[in-house]
């Protein structure tokens, strides 16, 4: 492995690292408003502090912009709160926003996924900010409404409260040693979830910890479904959901995923020692700013809220 790629591999696996975290932090019952930027327009402000402060969706024709994780979102619409089969998580990020075709994903796949596994729905945690966009913390990706994240902790038969959502932690179903599956906690509902998710054709991609790849594998090899499933560091509490873009639409999808179950050897290698604790570059990259990011994006910034 040549320099240079275990230089990356470090800077996602902490990038990841910091998600994870992200993904588990506490929200609050009295989230206030950012301050104002002194200097918004200056060319050197990140991008993330611009649309972490947009609190609506634009009001222009509904457009996933530019990459996953080089992007933003036009026309933005916002999952509610409860549905039949689903929960949102963590009102006070304000991250349930999505592409109208995901928000309409969800409303559909939570039904058929709570039949598939016997769960009474989902928890849904983040999917994007009302304009899509770089977050101020956690994710990478998520910037142009086509992602969302699933809790691997089944929705309660009740309604939850304010509380309970800002502060219920989801569940970590992977072991300690990051090789497997916690067999307490691993259940064919887990698996049900997934692959109801994997079936759907307007899924791209999901992303799992490499151990739930794992388990998958053992129970799931040669399905078809098991290509769109790719390990990734993290994603212990939840499991991600990517959606193609829509057609004619503004944004580039991820390239297609490789052909195999992922089964293989390449499943192997997310446990050597260097691919589960990759060292430290001890370097820092500056912050996007709205430079790097595709020219349409801030005209979503600027335009009028819904």
């Amino acid at each position: 492995m040549t320099a240079c790629i275990k230089q990356l591999l470090t800077i996602i696996f902490m990038f990841n690292l910091t998600i994870q975290a992200a993904a588990q932090d506490k929200g609050t019952l009295d989230p206030k408003p950012l301050p104002p930027l002194a200097h918004p327009s200056d060319p050197s402000t990140p991008a993330r502090e611009l649309f972490g402060r947009a609190r609506e969706s634009a009001i222009l024709d509904p457009d996933p912009i530019g990459f996953y994780s080089h992007g933003c979102l036009a026309g933005g619409e916002q999952l509610p709160i409860n549905g039949p089969n689903w929960q949102v998580m963590r009102l006070s990020r304000n991250r349930n926003w999505g592409h109208p075709q995901l928000i309409e994903f969800l409303k559909k796949f939570a039904p058929k996924a709570a039949q598939a596994s016997g769960w009474p729905g989902l928890l849904i945690g983040d999917i994007s900010q009302p304009r899509g966009g770089p977050m101020l913390t956690g994710h990478a990706s998520h910037q142009i409404g086509l992602d969302a994240d699933i809790w691997l902790r089944p929705m309660p038969d009740h309604e939850l409260t304010r509380e309970d959502r800002e502060e219920m932690p989801s569940t970590d179903v992977v072991r300690e040693d990051l090789l497997d599956v916690r067999p307490d906690v691993w259940t064919k509902g887990h698996m049900a979830v997934i692959r109801s998710a994997a079936m759907e054709p307007k899924v791209q991609r999901i992303f799992v910890n490499a151990a739930i790849k794992r388990a998958l594998c053992r129970e799931a090899a040669g399905e078809s479904w098991m290509r769109k499933v790719r390990p990734m560091w993290g994603h212990n509490y939840h499991f991600h959901i990517r959606l193609f873009c829509p057609h004619g639409s503004s944004c580039r999808d991820q390239d297609p995923t490789p052909s195999g179950d992922g089964c293989d050897a390449s499943l192997a290698g997310w446990f050597s020692d260097e691919m589960l604790r990759p060292r430290k570059s001890g370097k820092s990259w500056p912050p996007m700013t709205m430079s790097k990011l595709p020219p349409a994006c801030q005209k979503v910034l600027s335009a009028q809220e819904k």
